[in-house]
């Protein structure tokens, strides 16, 4: 199959490595001196946690130049830049085409869905934790790559969405193609969500809270407010995400941040609203009592309105 990653920075970047590197046909949108630096010197990882570098020559173009037909569109762009890729994907998609968006924002397939009713969009997700370093280099702050995608409906299932699992597995990604996409979804929400707002309250890296104190419990506290939330909205854990959260938590580099975190301290768009305000929106709406989000939400509402 034809793949096509729109993204190319720690999410994209690293899946369009992998499959790659896996042997299969693939495409990634990139833009400026990171896309340069690909098409002229190969995409770059920098594996921290080993000191490890690879490089591999990797597709590479811009979203203009883009003239083929995919038959699975990866989109791995941030919440605030979503609207920016919907015309490449519609001049791009055949009526067979896959779309999976894989962002931080619980329900970004769902909403998708409704601008292109004509193909399908799934809902999915991924845990890994990356970023690019310097044009055309991406430094991966642990080895877990997990990619979780699905339909939200069984009668939108269709037997390609197997063949995208194996093409992940087949390429050193943890492809899982989920019966409960809206659940699992919001499991990983359950982590990214509470690992940035913790990160940005306290100013700290992973290694503050795999260690015990203050920021340690905000984060249990915060997926705690999560499940319940989940709870009111019909969705209910198999697992304990305090527990689960906390494991993949530890599997990180200490100095390890997240993308929400490194775009605020550079001062440029961020994901907080969906992240953080979204979530305080959802405890008002479905009557849920979310006071670390409530204090994390007015503490870094006011710190970023000073500047």
């Amino acid at each position: 199959m034809k793949y096509l990653i729109i993204g190319a920075g720690g999410t994209g970047g690293i899946l369009g490595y992998k499959l790659t590197k896996g042997g299969k046909d693939v495409t990634l949108i990139a833009r400026g001196a990171h896309l340069r630096a690909i098409q002229e010197h190969g995409l770059t990882v920098h594996k921290i946690w080993d000191g490890q570098t690879e490089n591999l020559p990797v597709k590479a173009t811009s979203a203009e130049d883009y003239q083929e037909q995919p038959d699975v569109i990866l989109i791995c762009v941030k919440g605030y830049s979503l609207d920016s890729v919907y015309p490449l994907v519609r001049r791009v998609s055949g009526p067979d085409t896959v779309v999976i968006p894989i962002l931080n924002i619980y329900g970004t397939g769902g909403r998708m869905q409704e601008e292109f009713p004509d193909i399908l969009v799934t809902d999915g997700c991924i845990y890994v934790s990356t970023n690019i370093e310097s044009p055309g280099v991406l430094q991966q702050h642990g080895e877990i790559c997990r990619v979780v995608f699905g339909v939200r409906e069984k009668e939108e299932y269709r037997p390609v969405l197997a063949d995208i699992a194996r093409d992940l597995e087949e390429s050193g990604i943890r492809g899982i193609l989920s019966e409960n996409i809206q659940r699992d979804a919001l499991q990983k929400f359950s982590y990214v969500s509470p690992v940035g707002a913790v990160g940005l309250y306290y100013h700290c890296a992973a290694g503050e809270i795999q260690q015990e104190g203050e920021p340690r419990e905000m984060f249990k506290a915060m997926i705690r407010e999560i499940v319940a939330l989940a709870a009111a909205m019909d969705i209910y854990f198999e697992q304990d995400l305090v527990e689960v959260n906390l494991n993949i938590l530890s599997a990180l580099a200490p100095e390890a941040t997240t993308s929400m975190q490194r775009d605020i301290m550079a001062g440029k768009d961020s994901e907080i609203d969906g992240l953080v305000y979204q979530v305080v929106r959802l405890g008002k709406q479905y009557g849920v009592p979310m006071p670390q989000y409530e204090k994390a939400a007015e503490e870094l509402c006011r710190v970023l309105q000073d500047g």
